[in-house]
């Protein structure tokens, strides 16, 4: 048996991708799997031994081109709802391509109809939960793992997957162990939080007696360079290689972030996490991109961006450090 798999959009995304990937794996142990991904998320699944072919979809190209090339694939599963993965699975031609897509998203469903032949509507709407706070909305990880049953796959497994080494671990062997660690994301920045607000969080971090960890990737280097000025941090980590930024993770005592791929990498590495989410979509984000399977602290970032909101915002951050950490 041959089966395409697809997920070309964002490394949080992939990572809560995995259980569905190993679902796949065990229910059909004796498949060749060939998993499609973007030069920008493969690394998620680099040392993933639960797929046989790891691909890229080139950058610019036309996702029918690479699709076309699995014709003899028996089943084709796009994990995300993006015309490009549905597209590439539409051109394996296989008996069975699964898909999903939102409710309300009536011109997506009439489109996703041509491309596969088994799909599911996702409840995830931003205007319907916030216009009801009580509606309920499935992790994305459970929505996926019904997504590959729809495919066939009889196995559900739930955990997580990113493979650390023993080198990744040492690599950030001078980061002090049970650390708070706190990611800097644009989001920290702007909507509800700021540079000089989240300055003001480290300081409190550091007050409550554990070493401070502060990672950030490339796009926040210059908010990086401000933490650094300000002396809030005992360890700056900058631009680490994904693996090590996770292996820095797992040593941590908890992880804060905002909504980005640091979330489900914390989740990935066990660690308890707090996540201040946006406040407009709060309902929806923090049910469907949660923590998953660890204890965490969803927290909606004010309206505003005035000294009371932010102090607020800050002390609700500060309380649940001490309740997970």
């Amino acid at each position: 048996m041959r089966i395409l798999l697809s997920r070309t959009d964002r490394i949080g995304d992939l990572v809560l991708s995995t259980p569905a990937i190993a679902s796949v794996r065990a229910s059909f142990p004796d498949a060749h799997v060939t998993m499609v991904t973007s030069s920008y998320n493969r690394v998620v699944m680099e040392r993933n031994t639960d797929v046989n072919e790891l691909i890229d979809l080139p950058s610019g190209s036309k996702a029918s081109t690479l699709g076309a090339r699995y014709r003899d694939c028996d089943l084709a599963i796009a994990l995300a709802p993006r015309t490009v993965d549905l597209q590439l699975v539409a051109a394996t031609r296989a008996p069975v391509r699964v898909g999903y897509t939102y409710v309300r998203r009536y011109l997506a469903r009439a489109a996703a109809s041509f491309c596969v032949n088994r799909l599911m509507l996702s409840e995830a709407d931003p205007q319907l939960s916030e216009r009801d706070p009580s509606r309920p909305v499935r992790h994305e990880v459970d929505q996926l793992l019904e997504l590959v049953a729809l495919g066939g796959a009889t196995q559900r497994v739930t955990r997580l997957r990113l493979d650390v080494t023993q080198a990744d671990r040492a690599a950030v062997a001078g980061m002090p162990s049970d650390s708070i660690v706190l990611h800097l994301g644009e989001r920290w920045f702007s909507g509800g939080s700021t540079l000089a607000g989240t300055i003001e969080l480290a300081r409190d971090l550091r007050a409550l007696g554990k070493p401070l960890t502060i990672t950030y990737a490339p796009d926040c280097a210059a908010e990086g360079a401000a933490f650094a000025r300000a002396s809030v941090a005992d360890t700056m980590l900058a631009d680490l290689p994904f693996h090590h930024w996770a292996a820095a993770f797992e040593k941590a005592a908890c992880v804060i972030t905002v909504d980005t791929g640091a979330t489900h990498v914390a989740s990935a590495m066990r660690r308890p996490t707090i996540v201040a989410y946006e406040h407009r979509y709060f309902d929806l984000c923090s049910q469907e991109w949660a923590p998953y399977d660890v204890p965490y602290a969803a927290i909606r970032k004010p309206a505003g961006e005035d000294a009371a909101s932010l102090a607020r915002l800050r002390a609700e951050i500060v309380a649940a450090v001490g309740t997970l950490a």
